[in-house]
């Protein structure tokens, strides 16, 4: 099995540490459960950093000529500028992190699915929907890193895509502290096939990168890098990528397979191209072939075991599974 670096993802301090949403209650999400052995968690609840109690009166998000202001209706409290001097203190105050899980409609923490009600309007009617205050300071500060919530993380692509990024961040991460060439090398060649599968045009700028024929300053070039690497993976790959990259893996093995095993990895092919399996039933049978011939290059490959199996869930939603 092998070893993951563990990433640094802030995460709602209601979602499993702390009984602190406005009604005292605390949310148990499954997979924010499971992550909890693999990931190192910096749990945070902009609400009660502010000063509002447990439980509390409710706030939200009033939009009018006085842009976007976040006003608890009960009291007439505006907490608007609060919220924001507190988002950009403790964003400032944070450590390199690899990703924010955040909770789904929060005023505060929401990342694009929070109410927005007209302002003075009270409780009526919602007119539009958008980020909570914190979540959109977030967005704008780290506009390159994994945000999303405990709601969209129910369906299976987007969960699975939010995992590789997270952990290929984190591997990163590790690799930049060395600063050498070795190490930088190193990183490349294992997340070539990852990489093929997300974006070639990246792919083929960080190779550039990796070869430095400008003779760049390795501070310089690791930062480089680190852009393109979040840019390539900032949208999910295709169905299409990713039989390409295990078409390409199966040529390793081709003149070692009987018809009947590169006919079933064909099928599975298809099915997965269909969207009736997940990715990880074509890789399977790749990573079986990995161990039974003993393919070194193609064992080194994180596509292949991209963050820890005990993550994988098969549960999924049925919403957003298109996107």
């Amino acid at each position: 099995m092998p070893d993951y670096v563990k990433p640094v993802v802030v995460v709602s301090k209601c979602l499993g540490f702390e009984a602190c949403r406005w009604n005292g209650e605390i949310v148990r999400d499954e997979f924010v459960g499971l992550l909890d052995s693999f990931v190192q968690f910096i749990p945070v609840c902009p609400e009660l950093e502010i000063g509002l109690g447990v439980p509390r009166d409710p706030i939200h998000i009033e939009a009018g000529k006085e842009g976007r202001r976040l006003i608890q209706p009960a009291t007439g409290r505006d907490v608007t500028e609060s919220m924001l001097s507190f988002s950009k203190t403790f964003l400032d105050s944070l450590p390199e992190v690899d990703g924010f899980l955040l909770k789904a409609r929060s005023p505060s923490c929401g990342i694009g699915d929070v109410k927005v009600f007209p302002y003075g309007g009270g409780e009526s009617g919602a007119v539009d929907k958008g980020p909570g205050l914190f979540g959109e300071e977030v967005q704008r500060r780290f506009p390159l890193l994994p945000a999303e919530s405990e709601g969209r993380l129910r369906n299976f692509r987007l969960r699975e895509h939010f995992l590789v990024r997270i952990f290929t961040n984190a591997r990163f991460r590790e690799a930049a502290k060395k600063r050498t060439m070795e190490a930088l090398v190193d990183f490349h060649s294992r997340h070539k096939f990852l990489l093929m599968s997300y974006n070639q045009s990246e792919l083929k700028a960080m190779g550039r990168l990796v070869a430095n024929p400008e003779r760049r300053p390795q501070k310089e070039l690791f930062r480089l890098y680190g852009e393109h690497l979040r840019k390539a993976l900032a949208r999910p790959p295709r169905y299409a990528s990713n039989i390409n990259v295990l078409m390409h893996s199966m040529g390793y093995f081709s003149d070692r397979l009987t018809p009947g095993e590169k006919a079933h990895f064909l099928e599975a092919l298809r099915r997965y191209r269909e969207k009736r399996i997940p990715l990880s039933a074509p890789v399977e049978i790749v990573n079986s072939w990995i161990n039974r011939f003993g393919e070194k290059y193609l064992a080194e490959q994180t596509y292949f075991r991209p963050y820890p199996e005990e993550l994988v869930m098969i549960s999924d939603s049925g919403k957003g599974r298109d996107f």
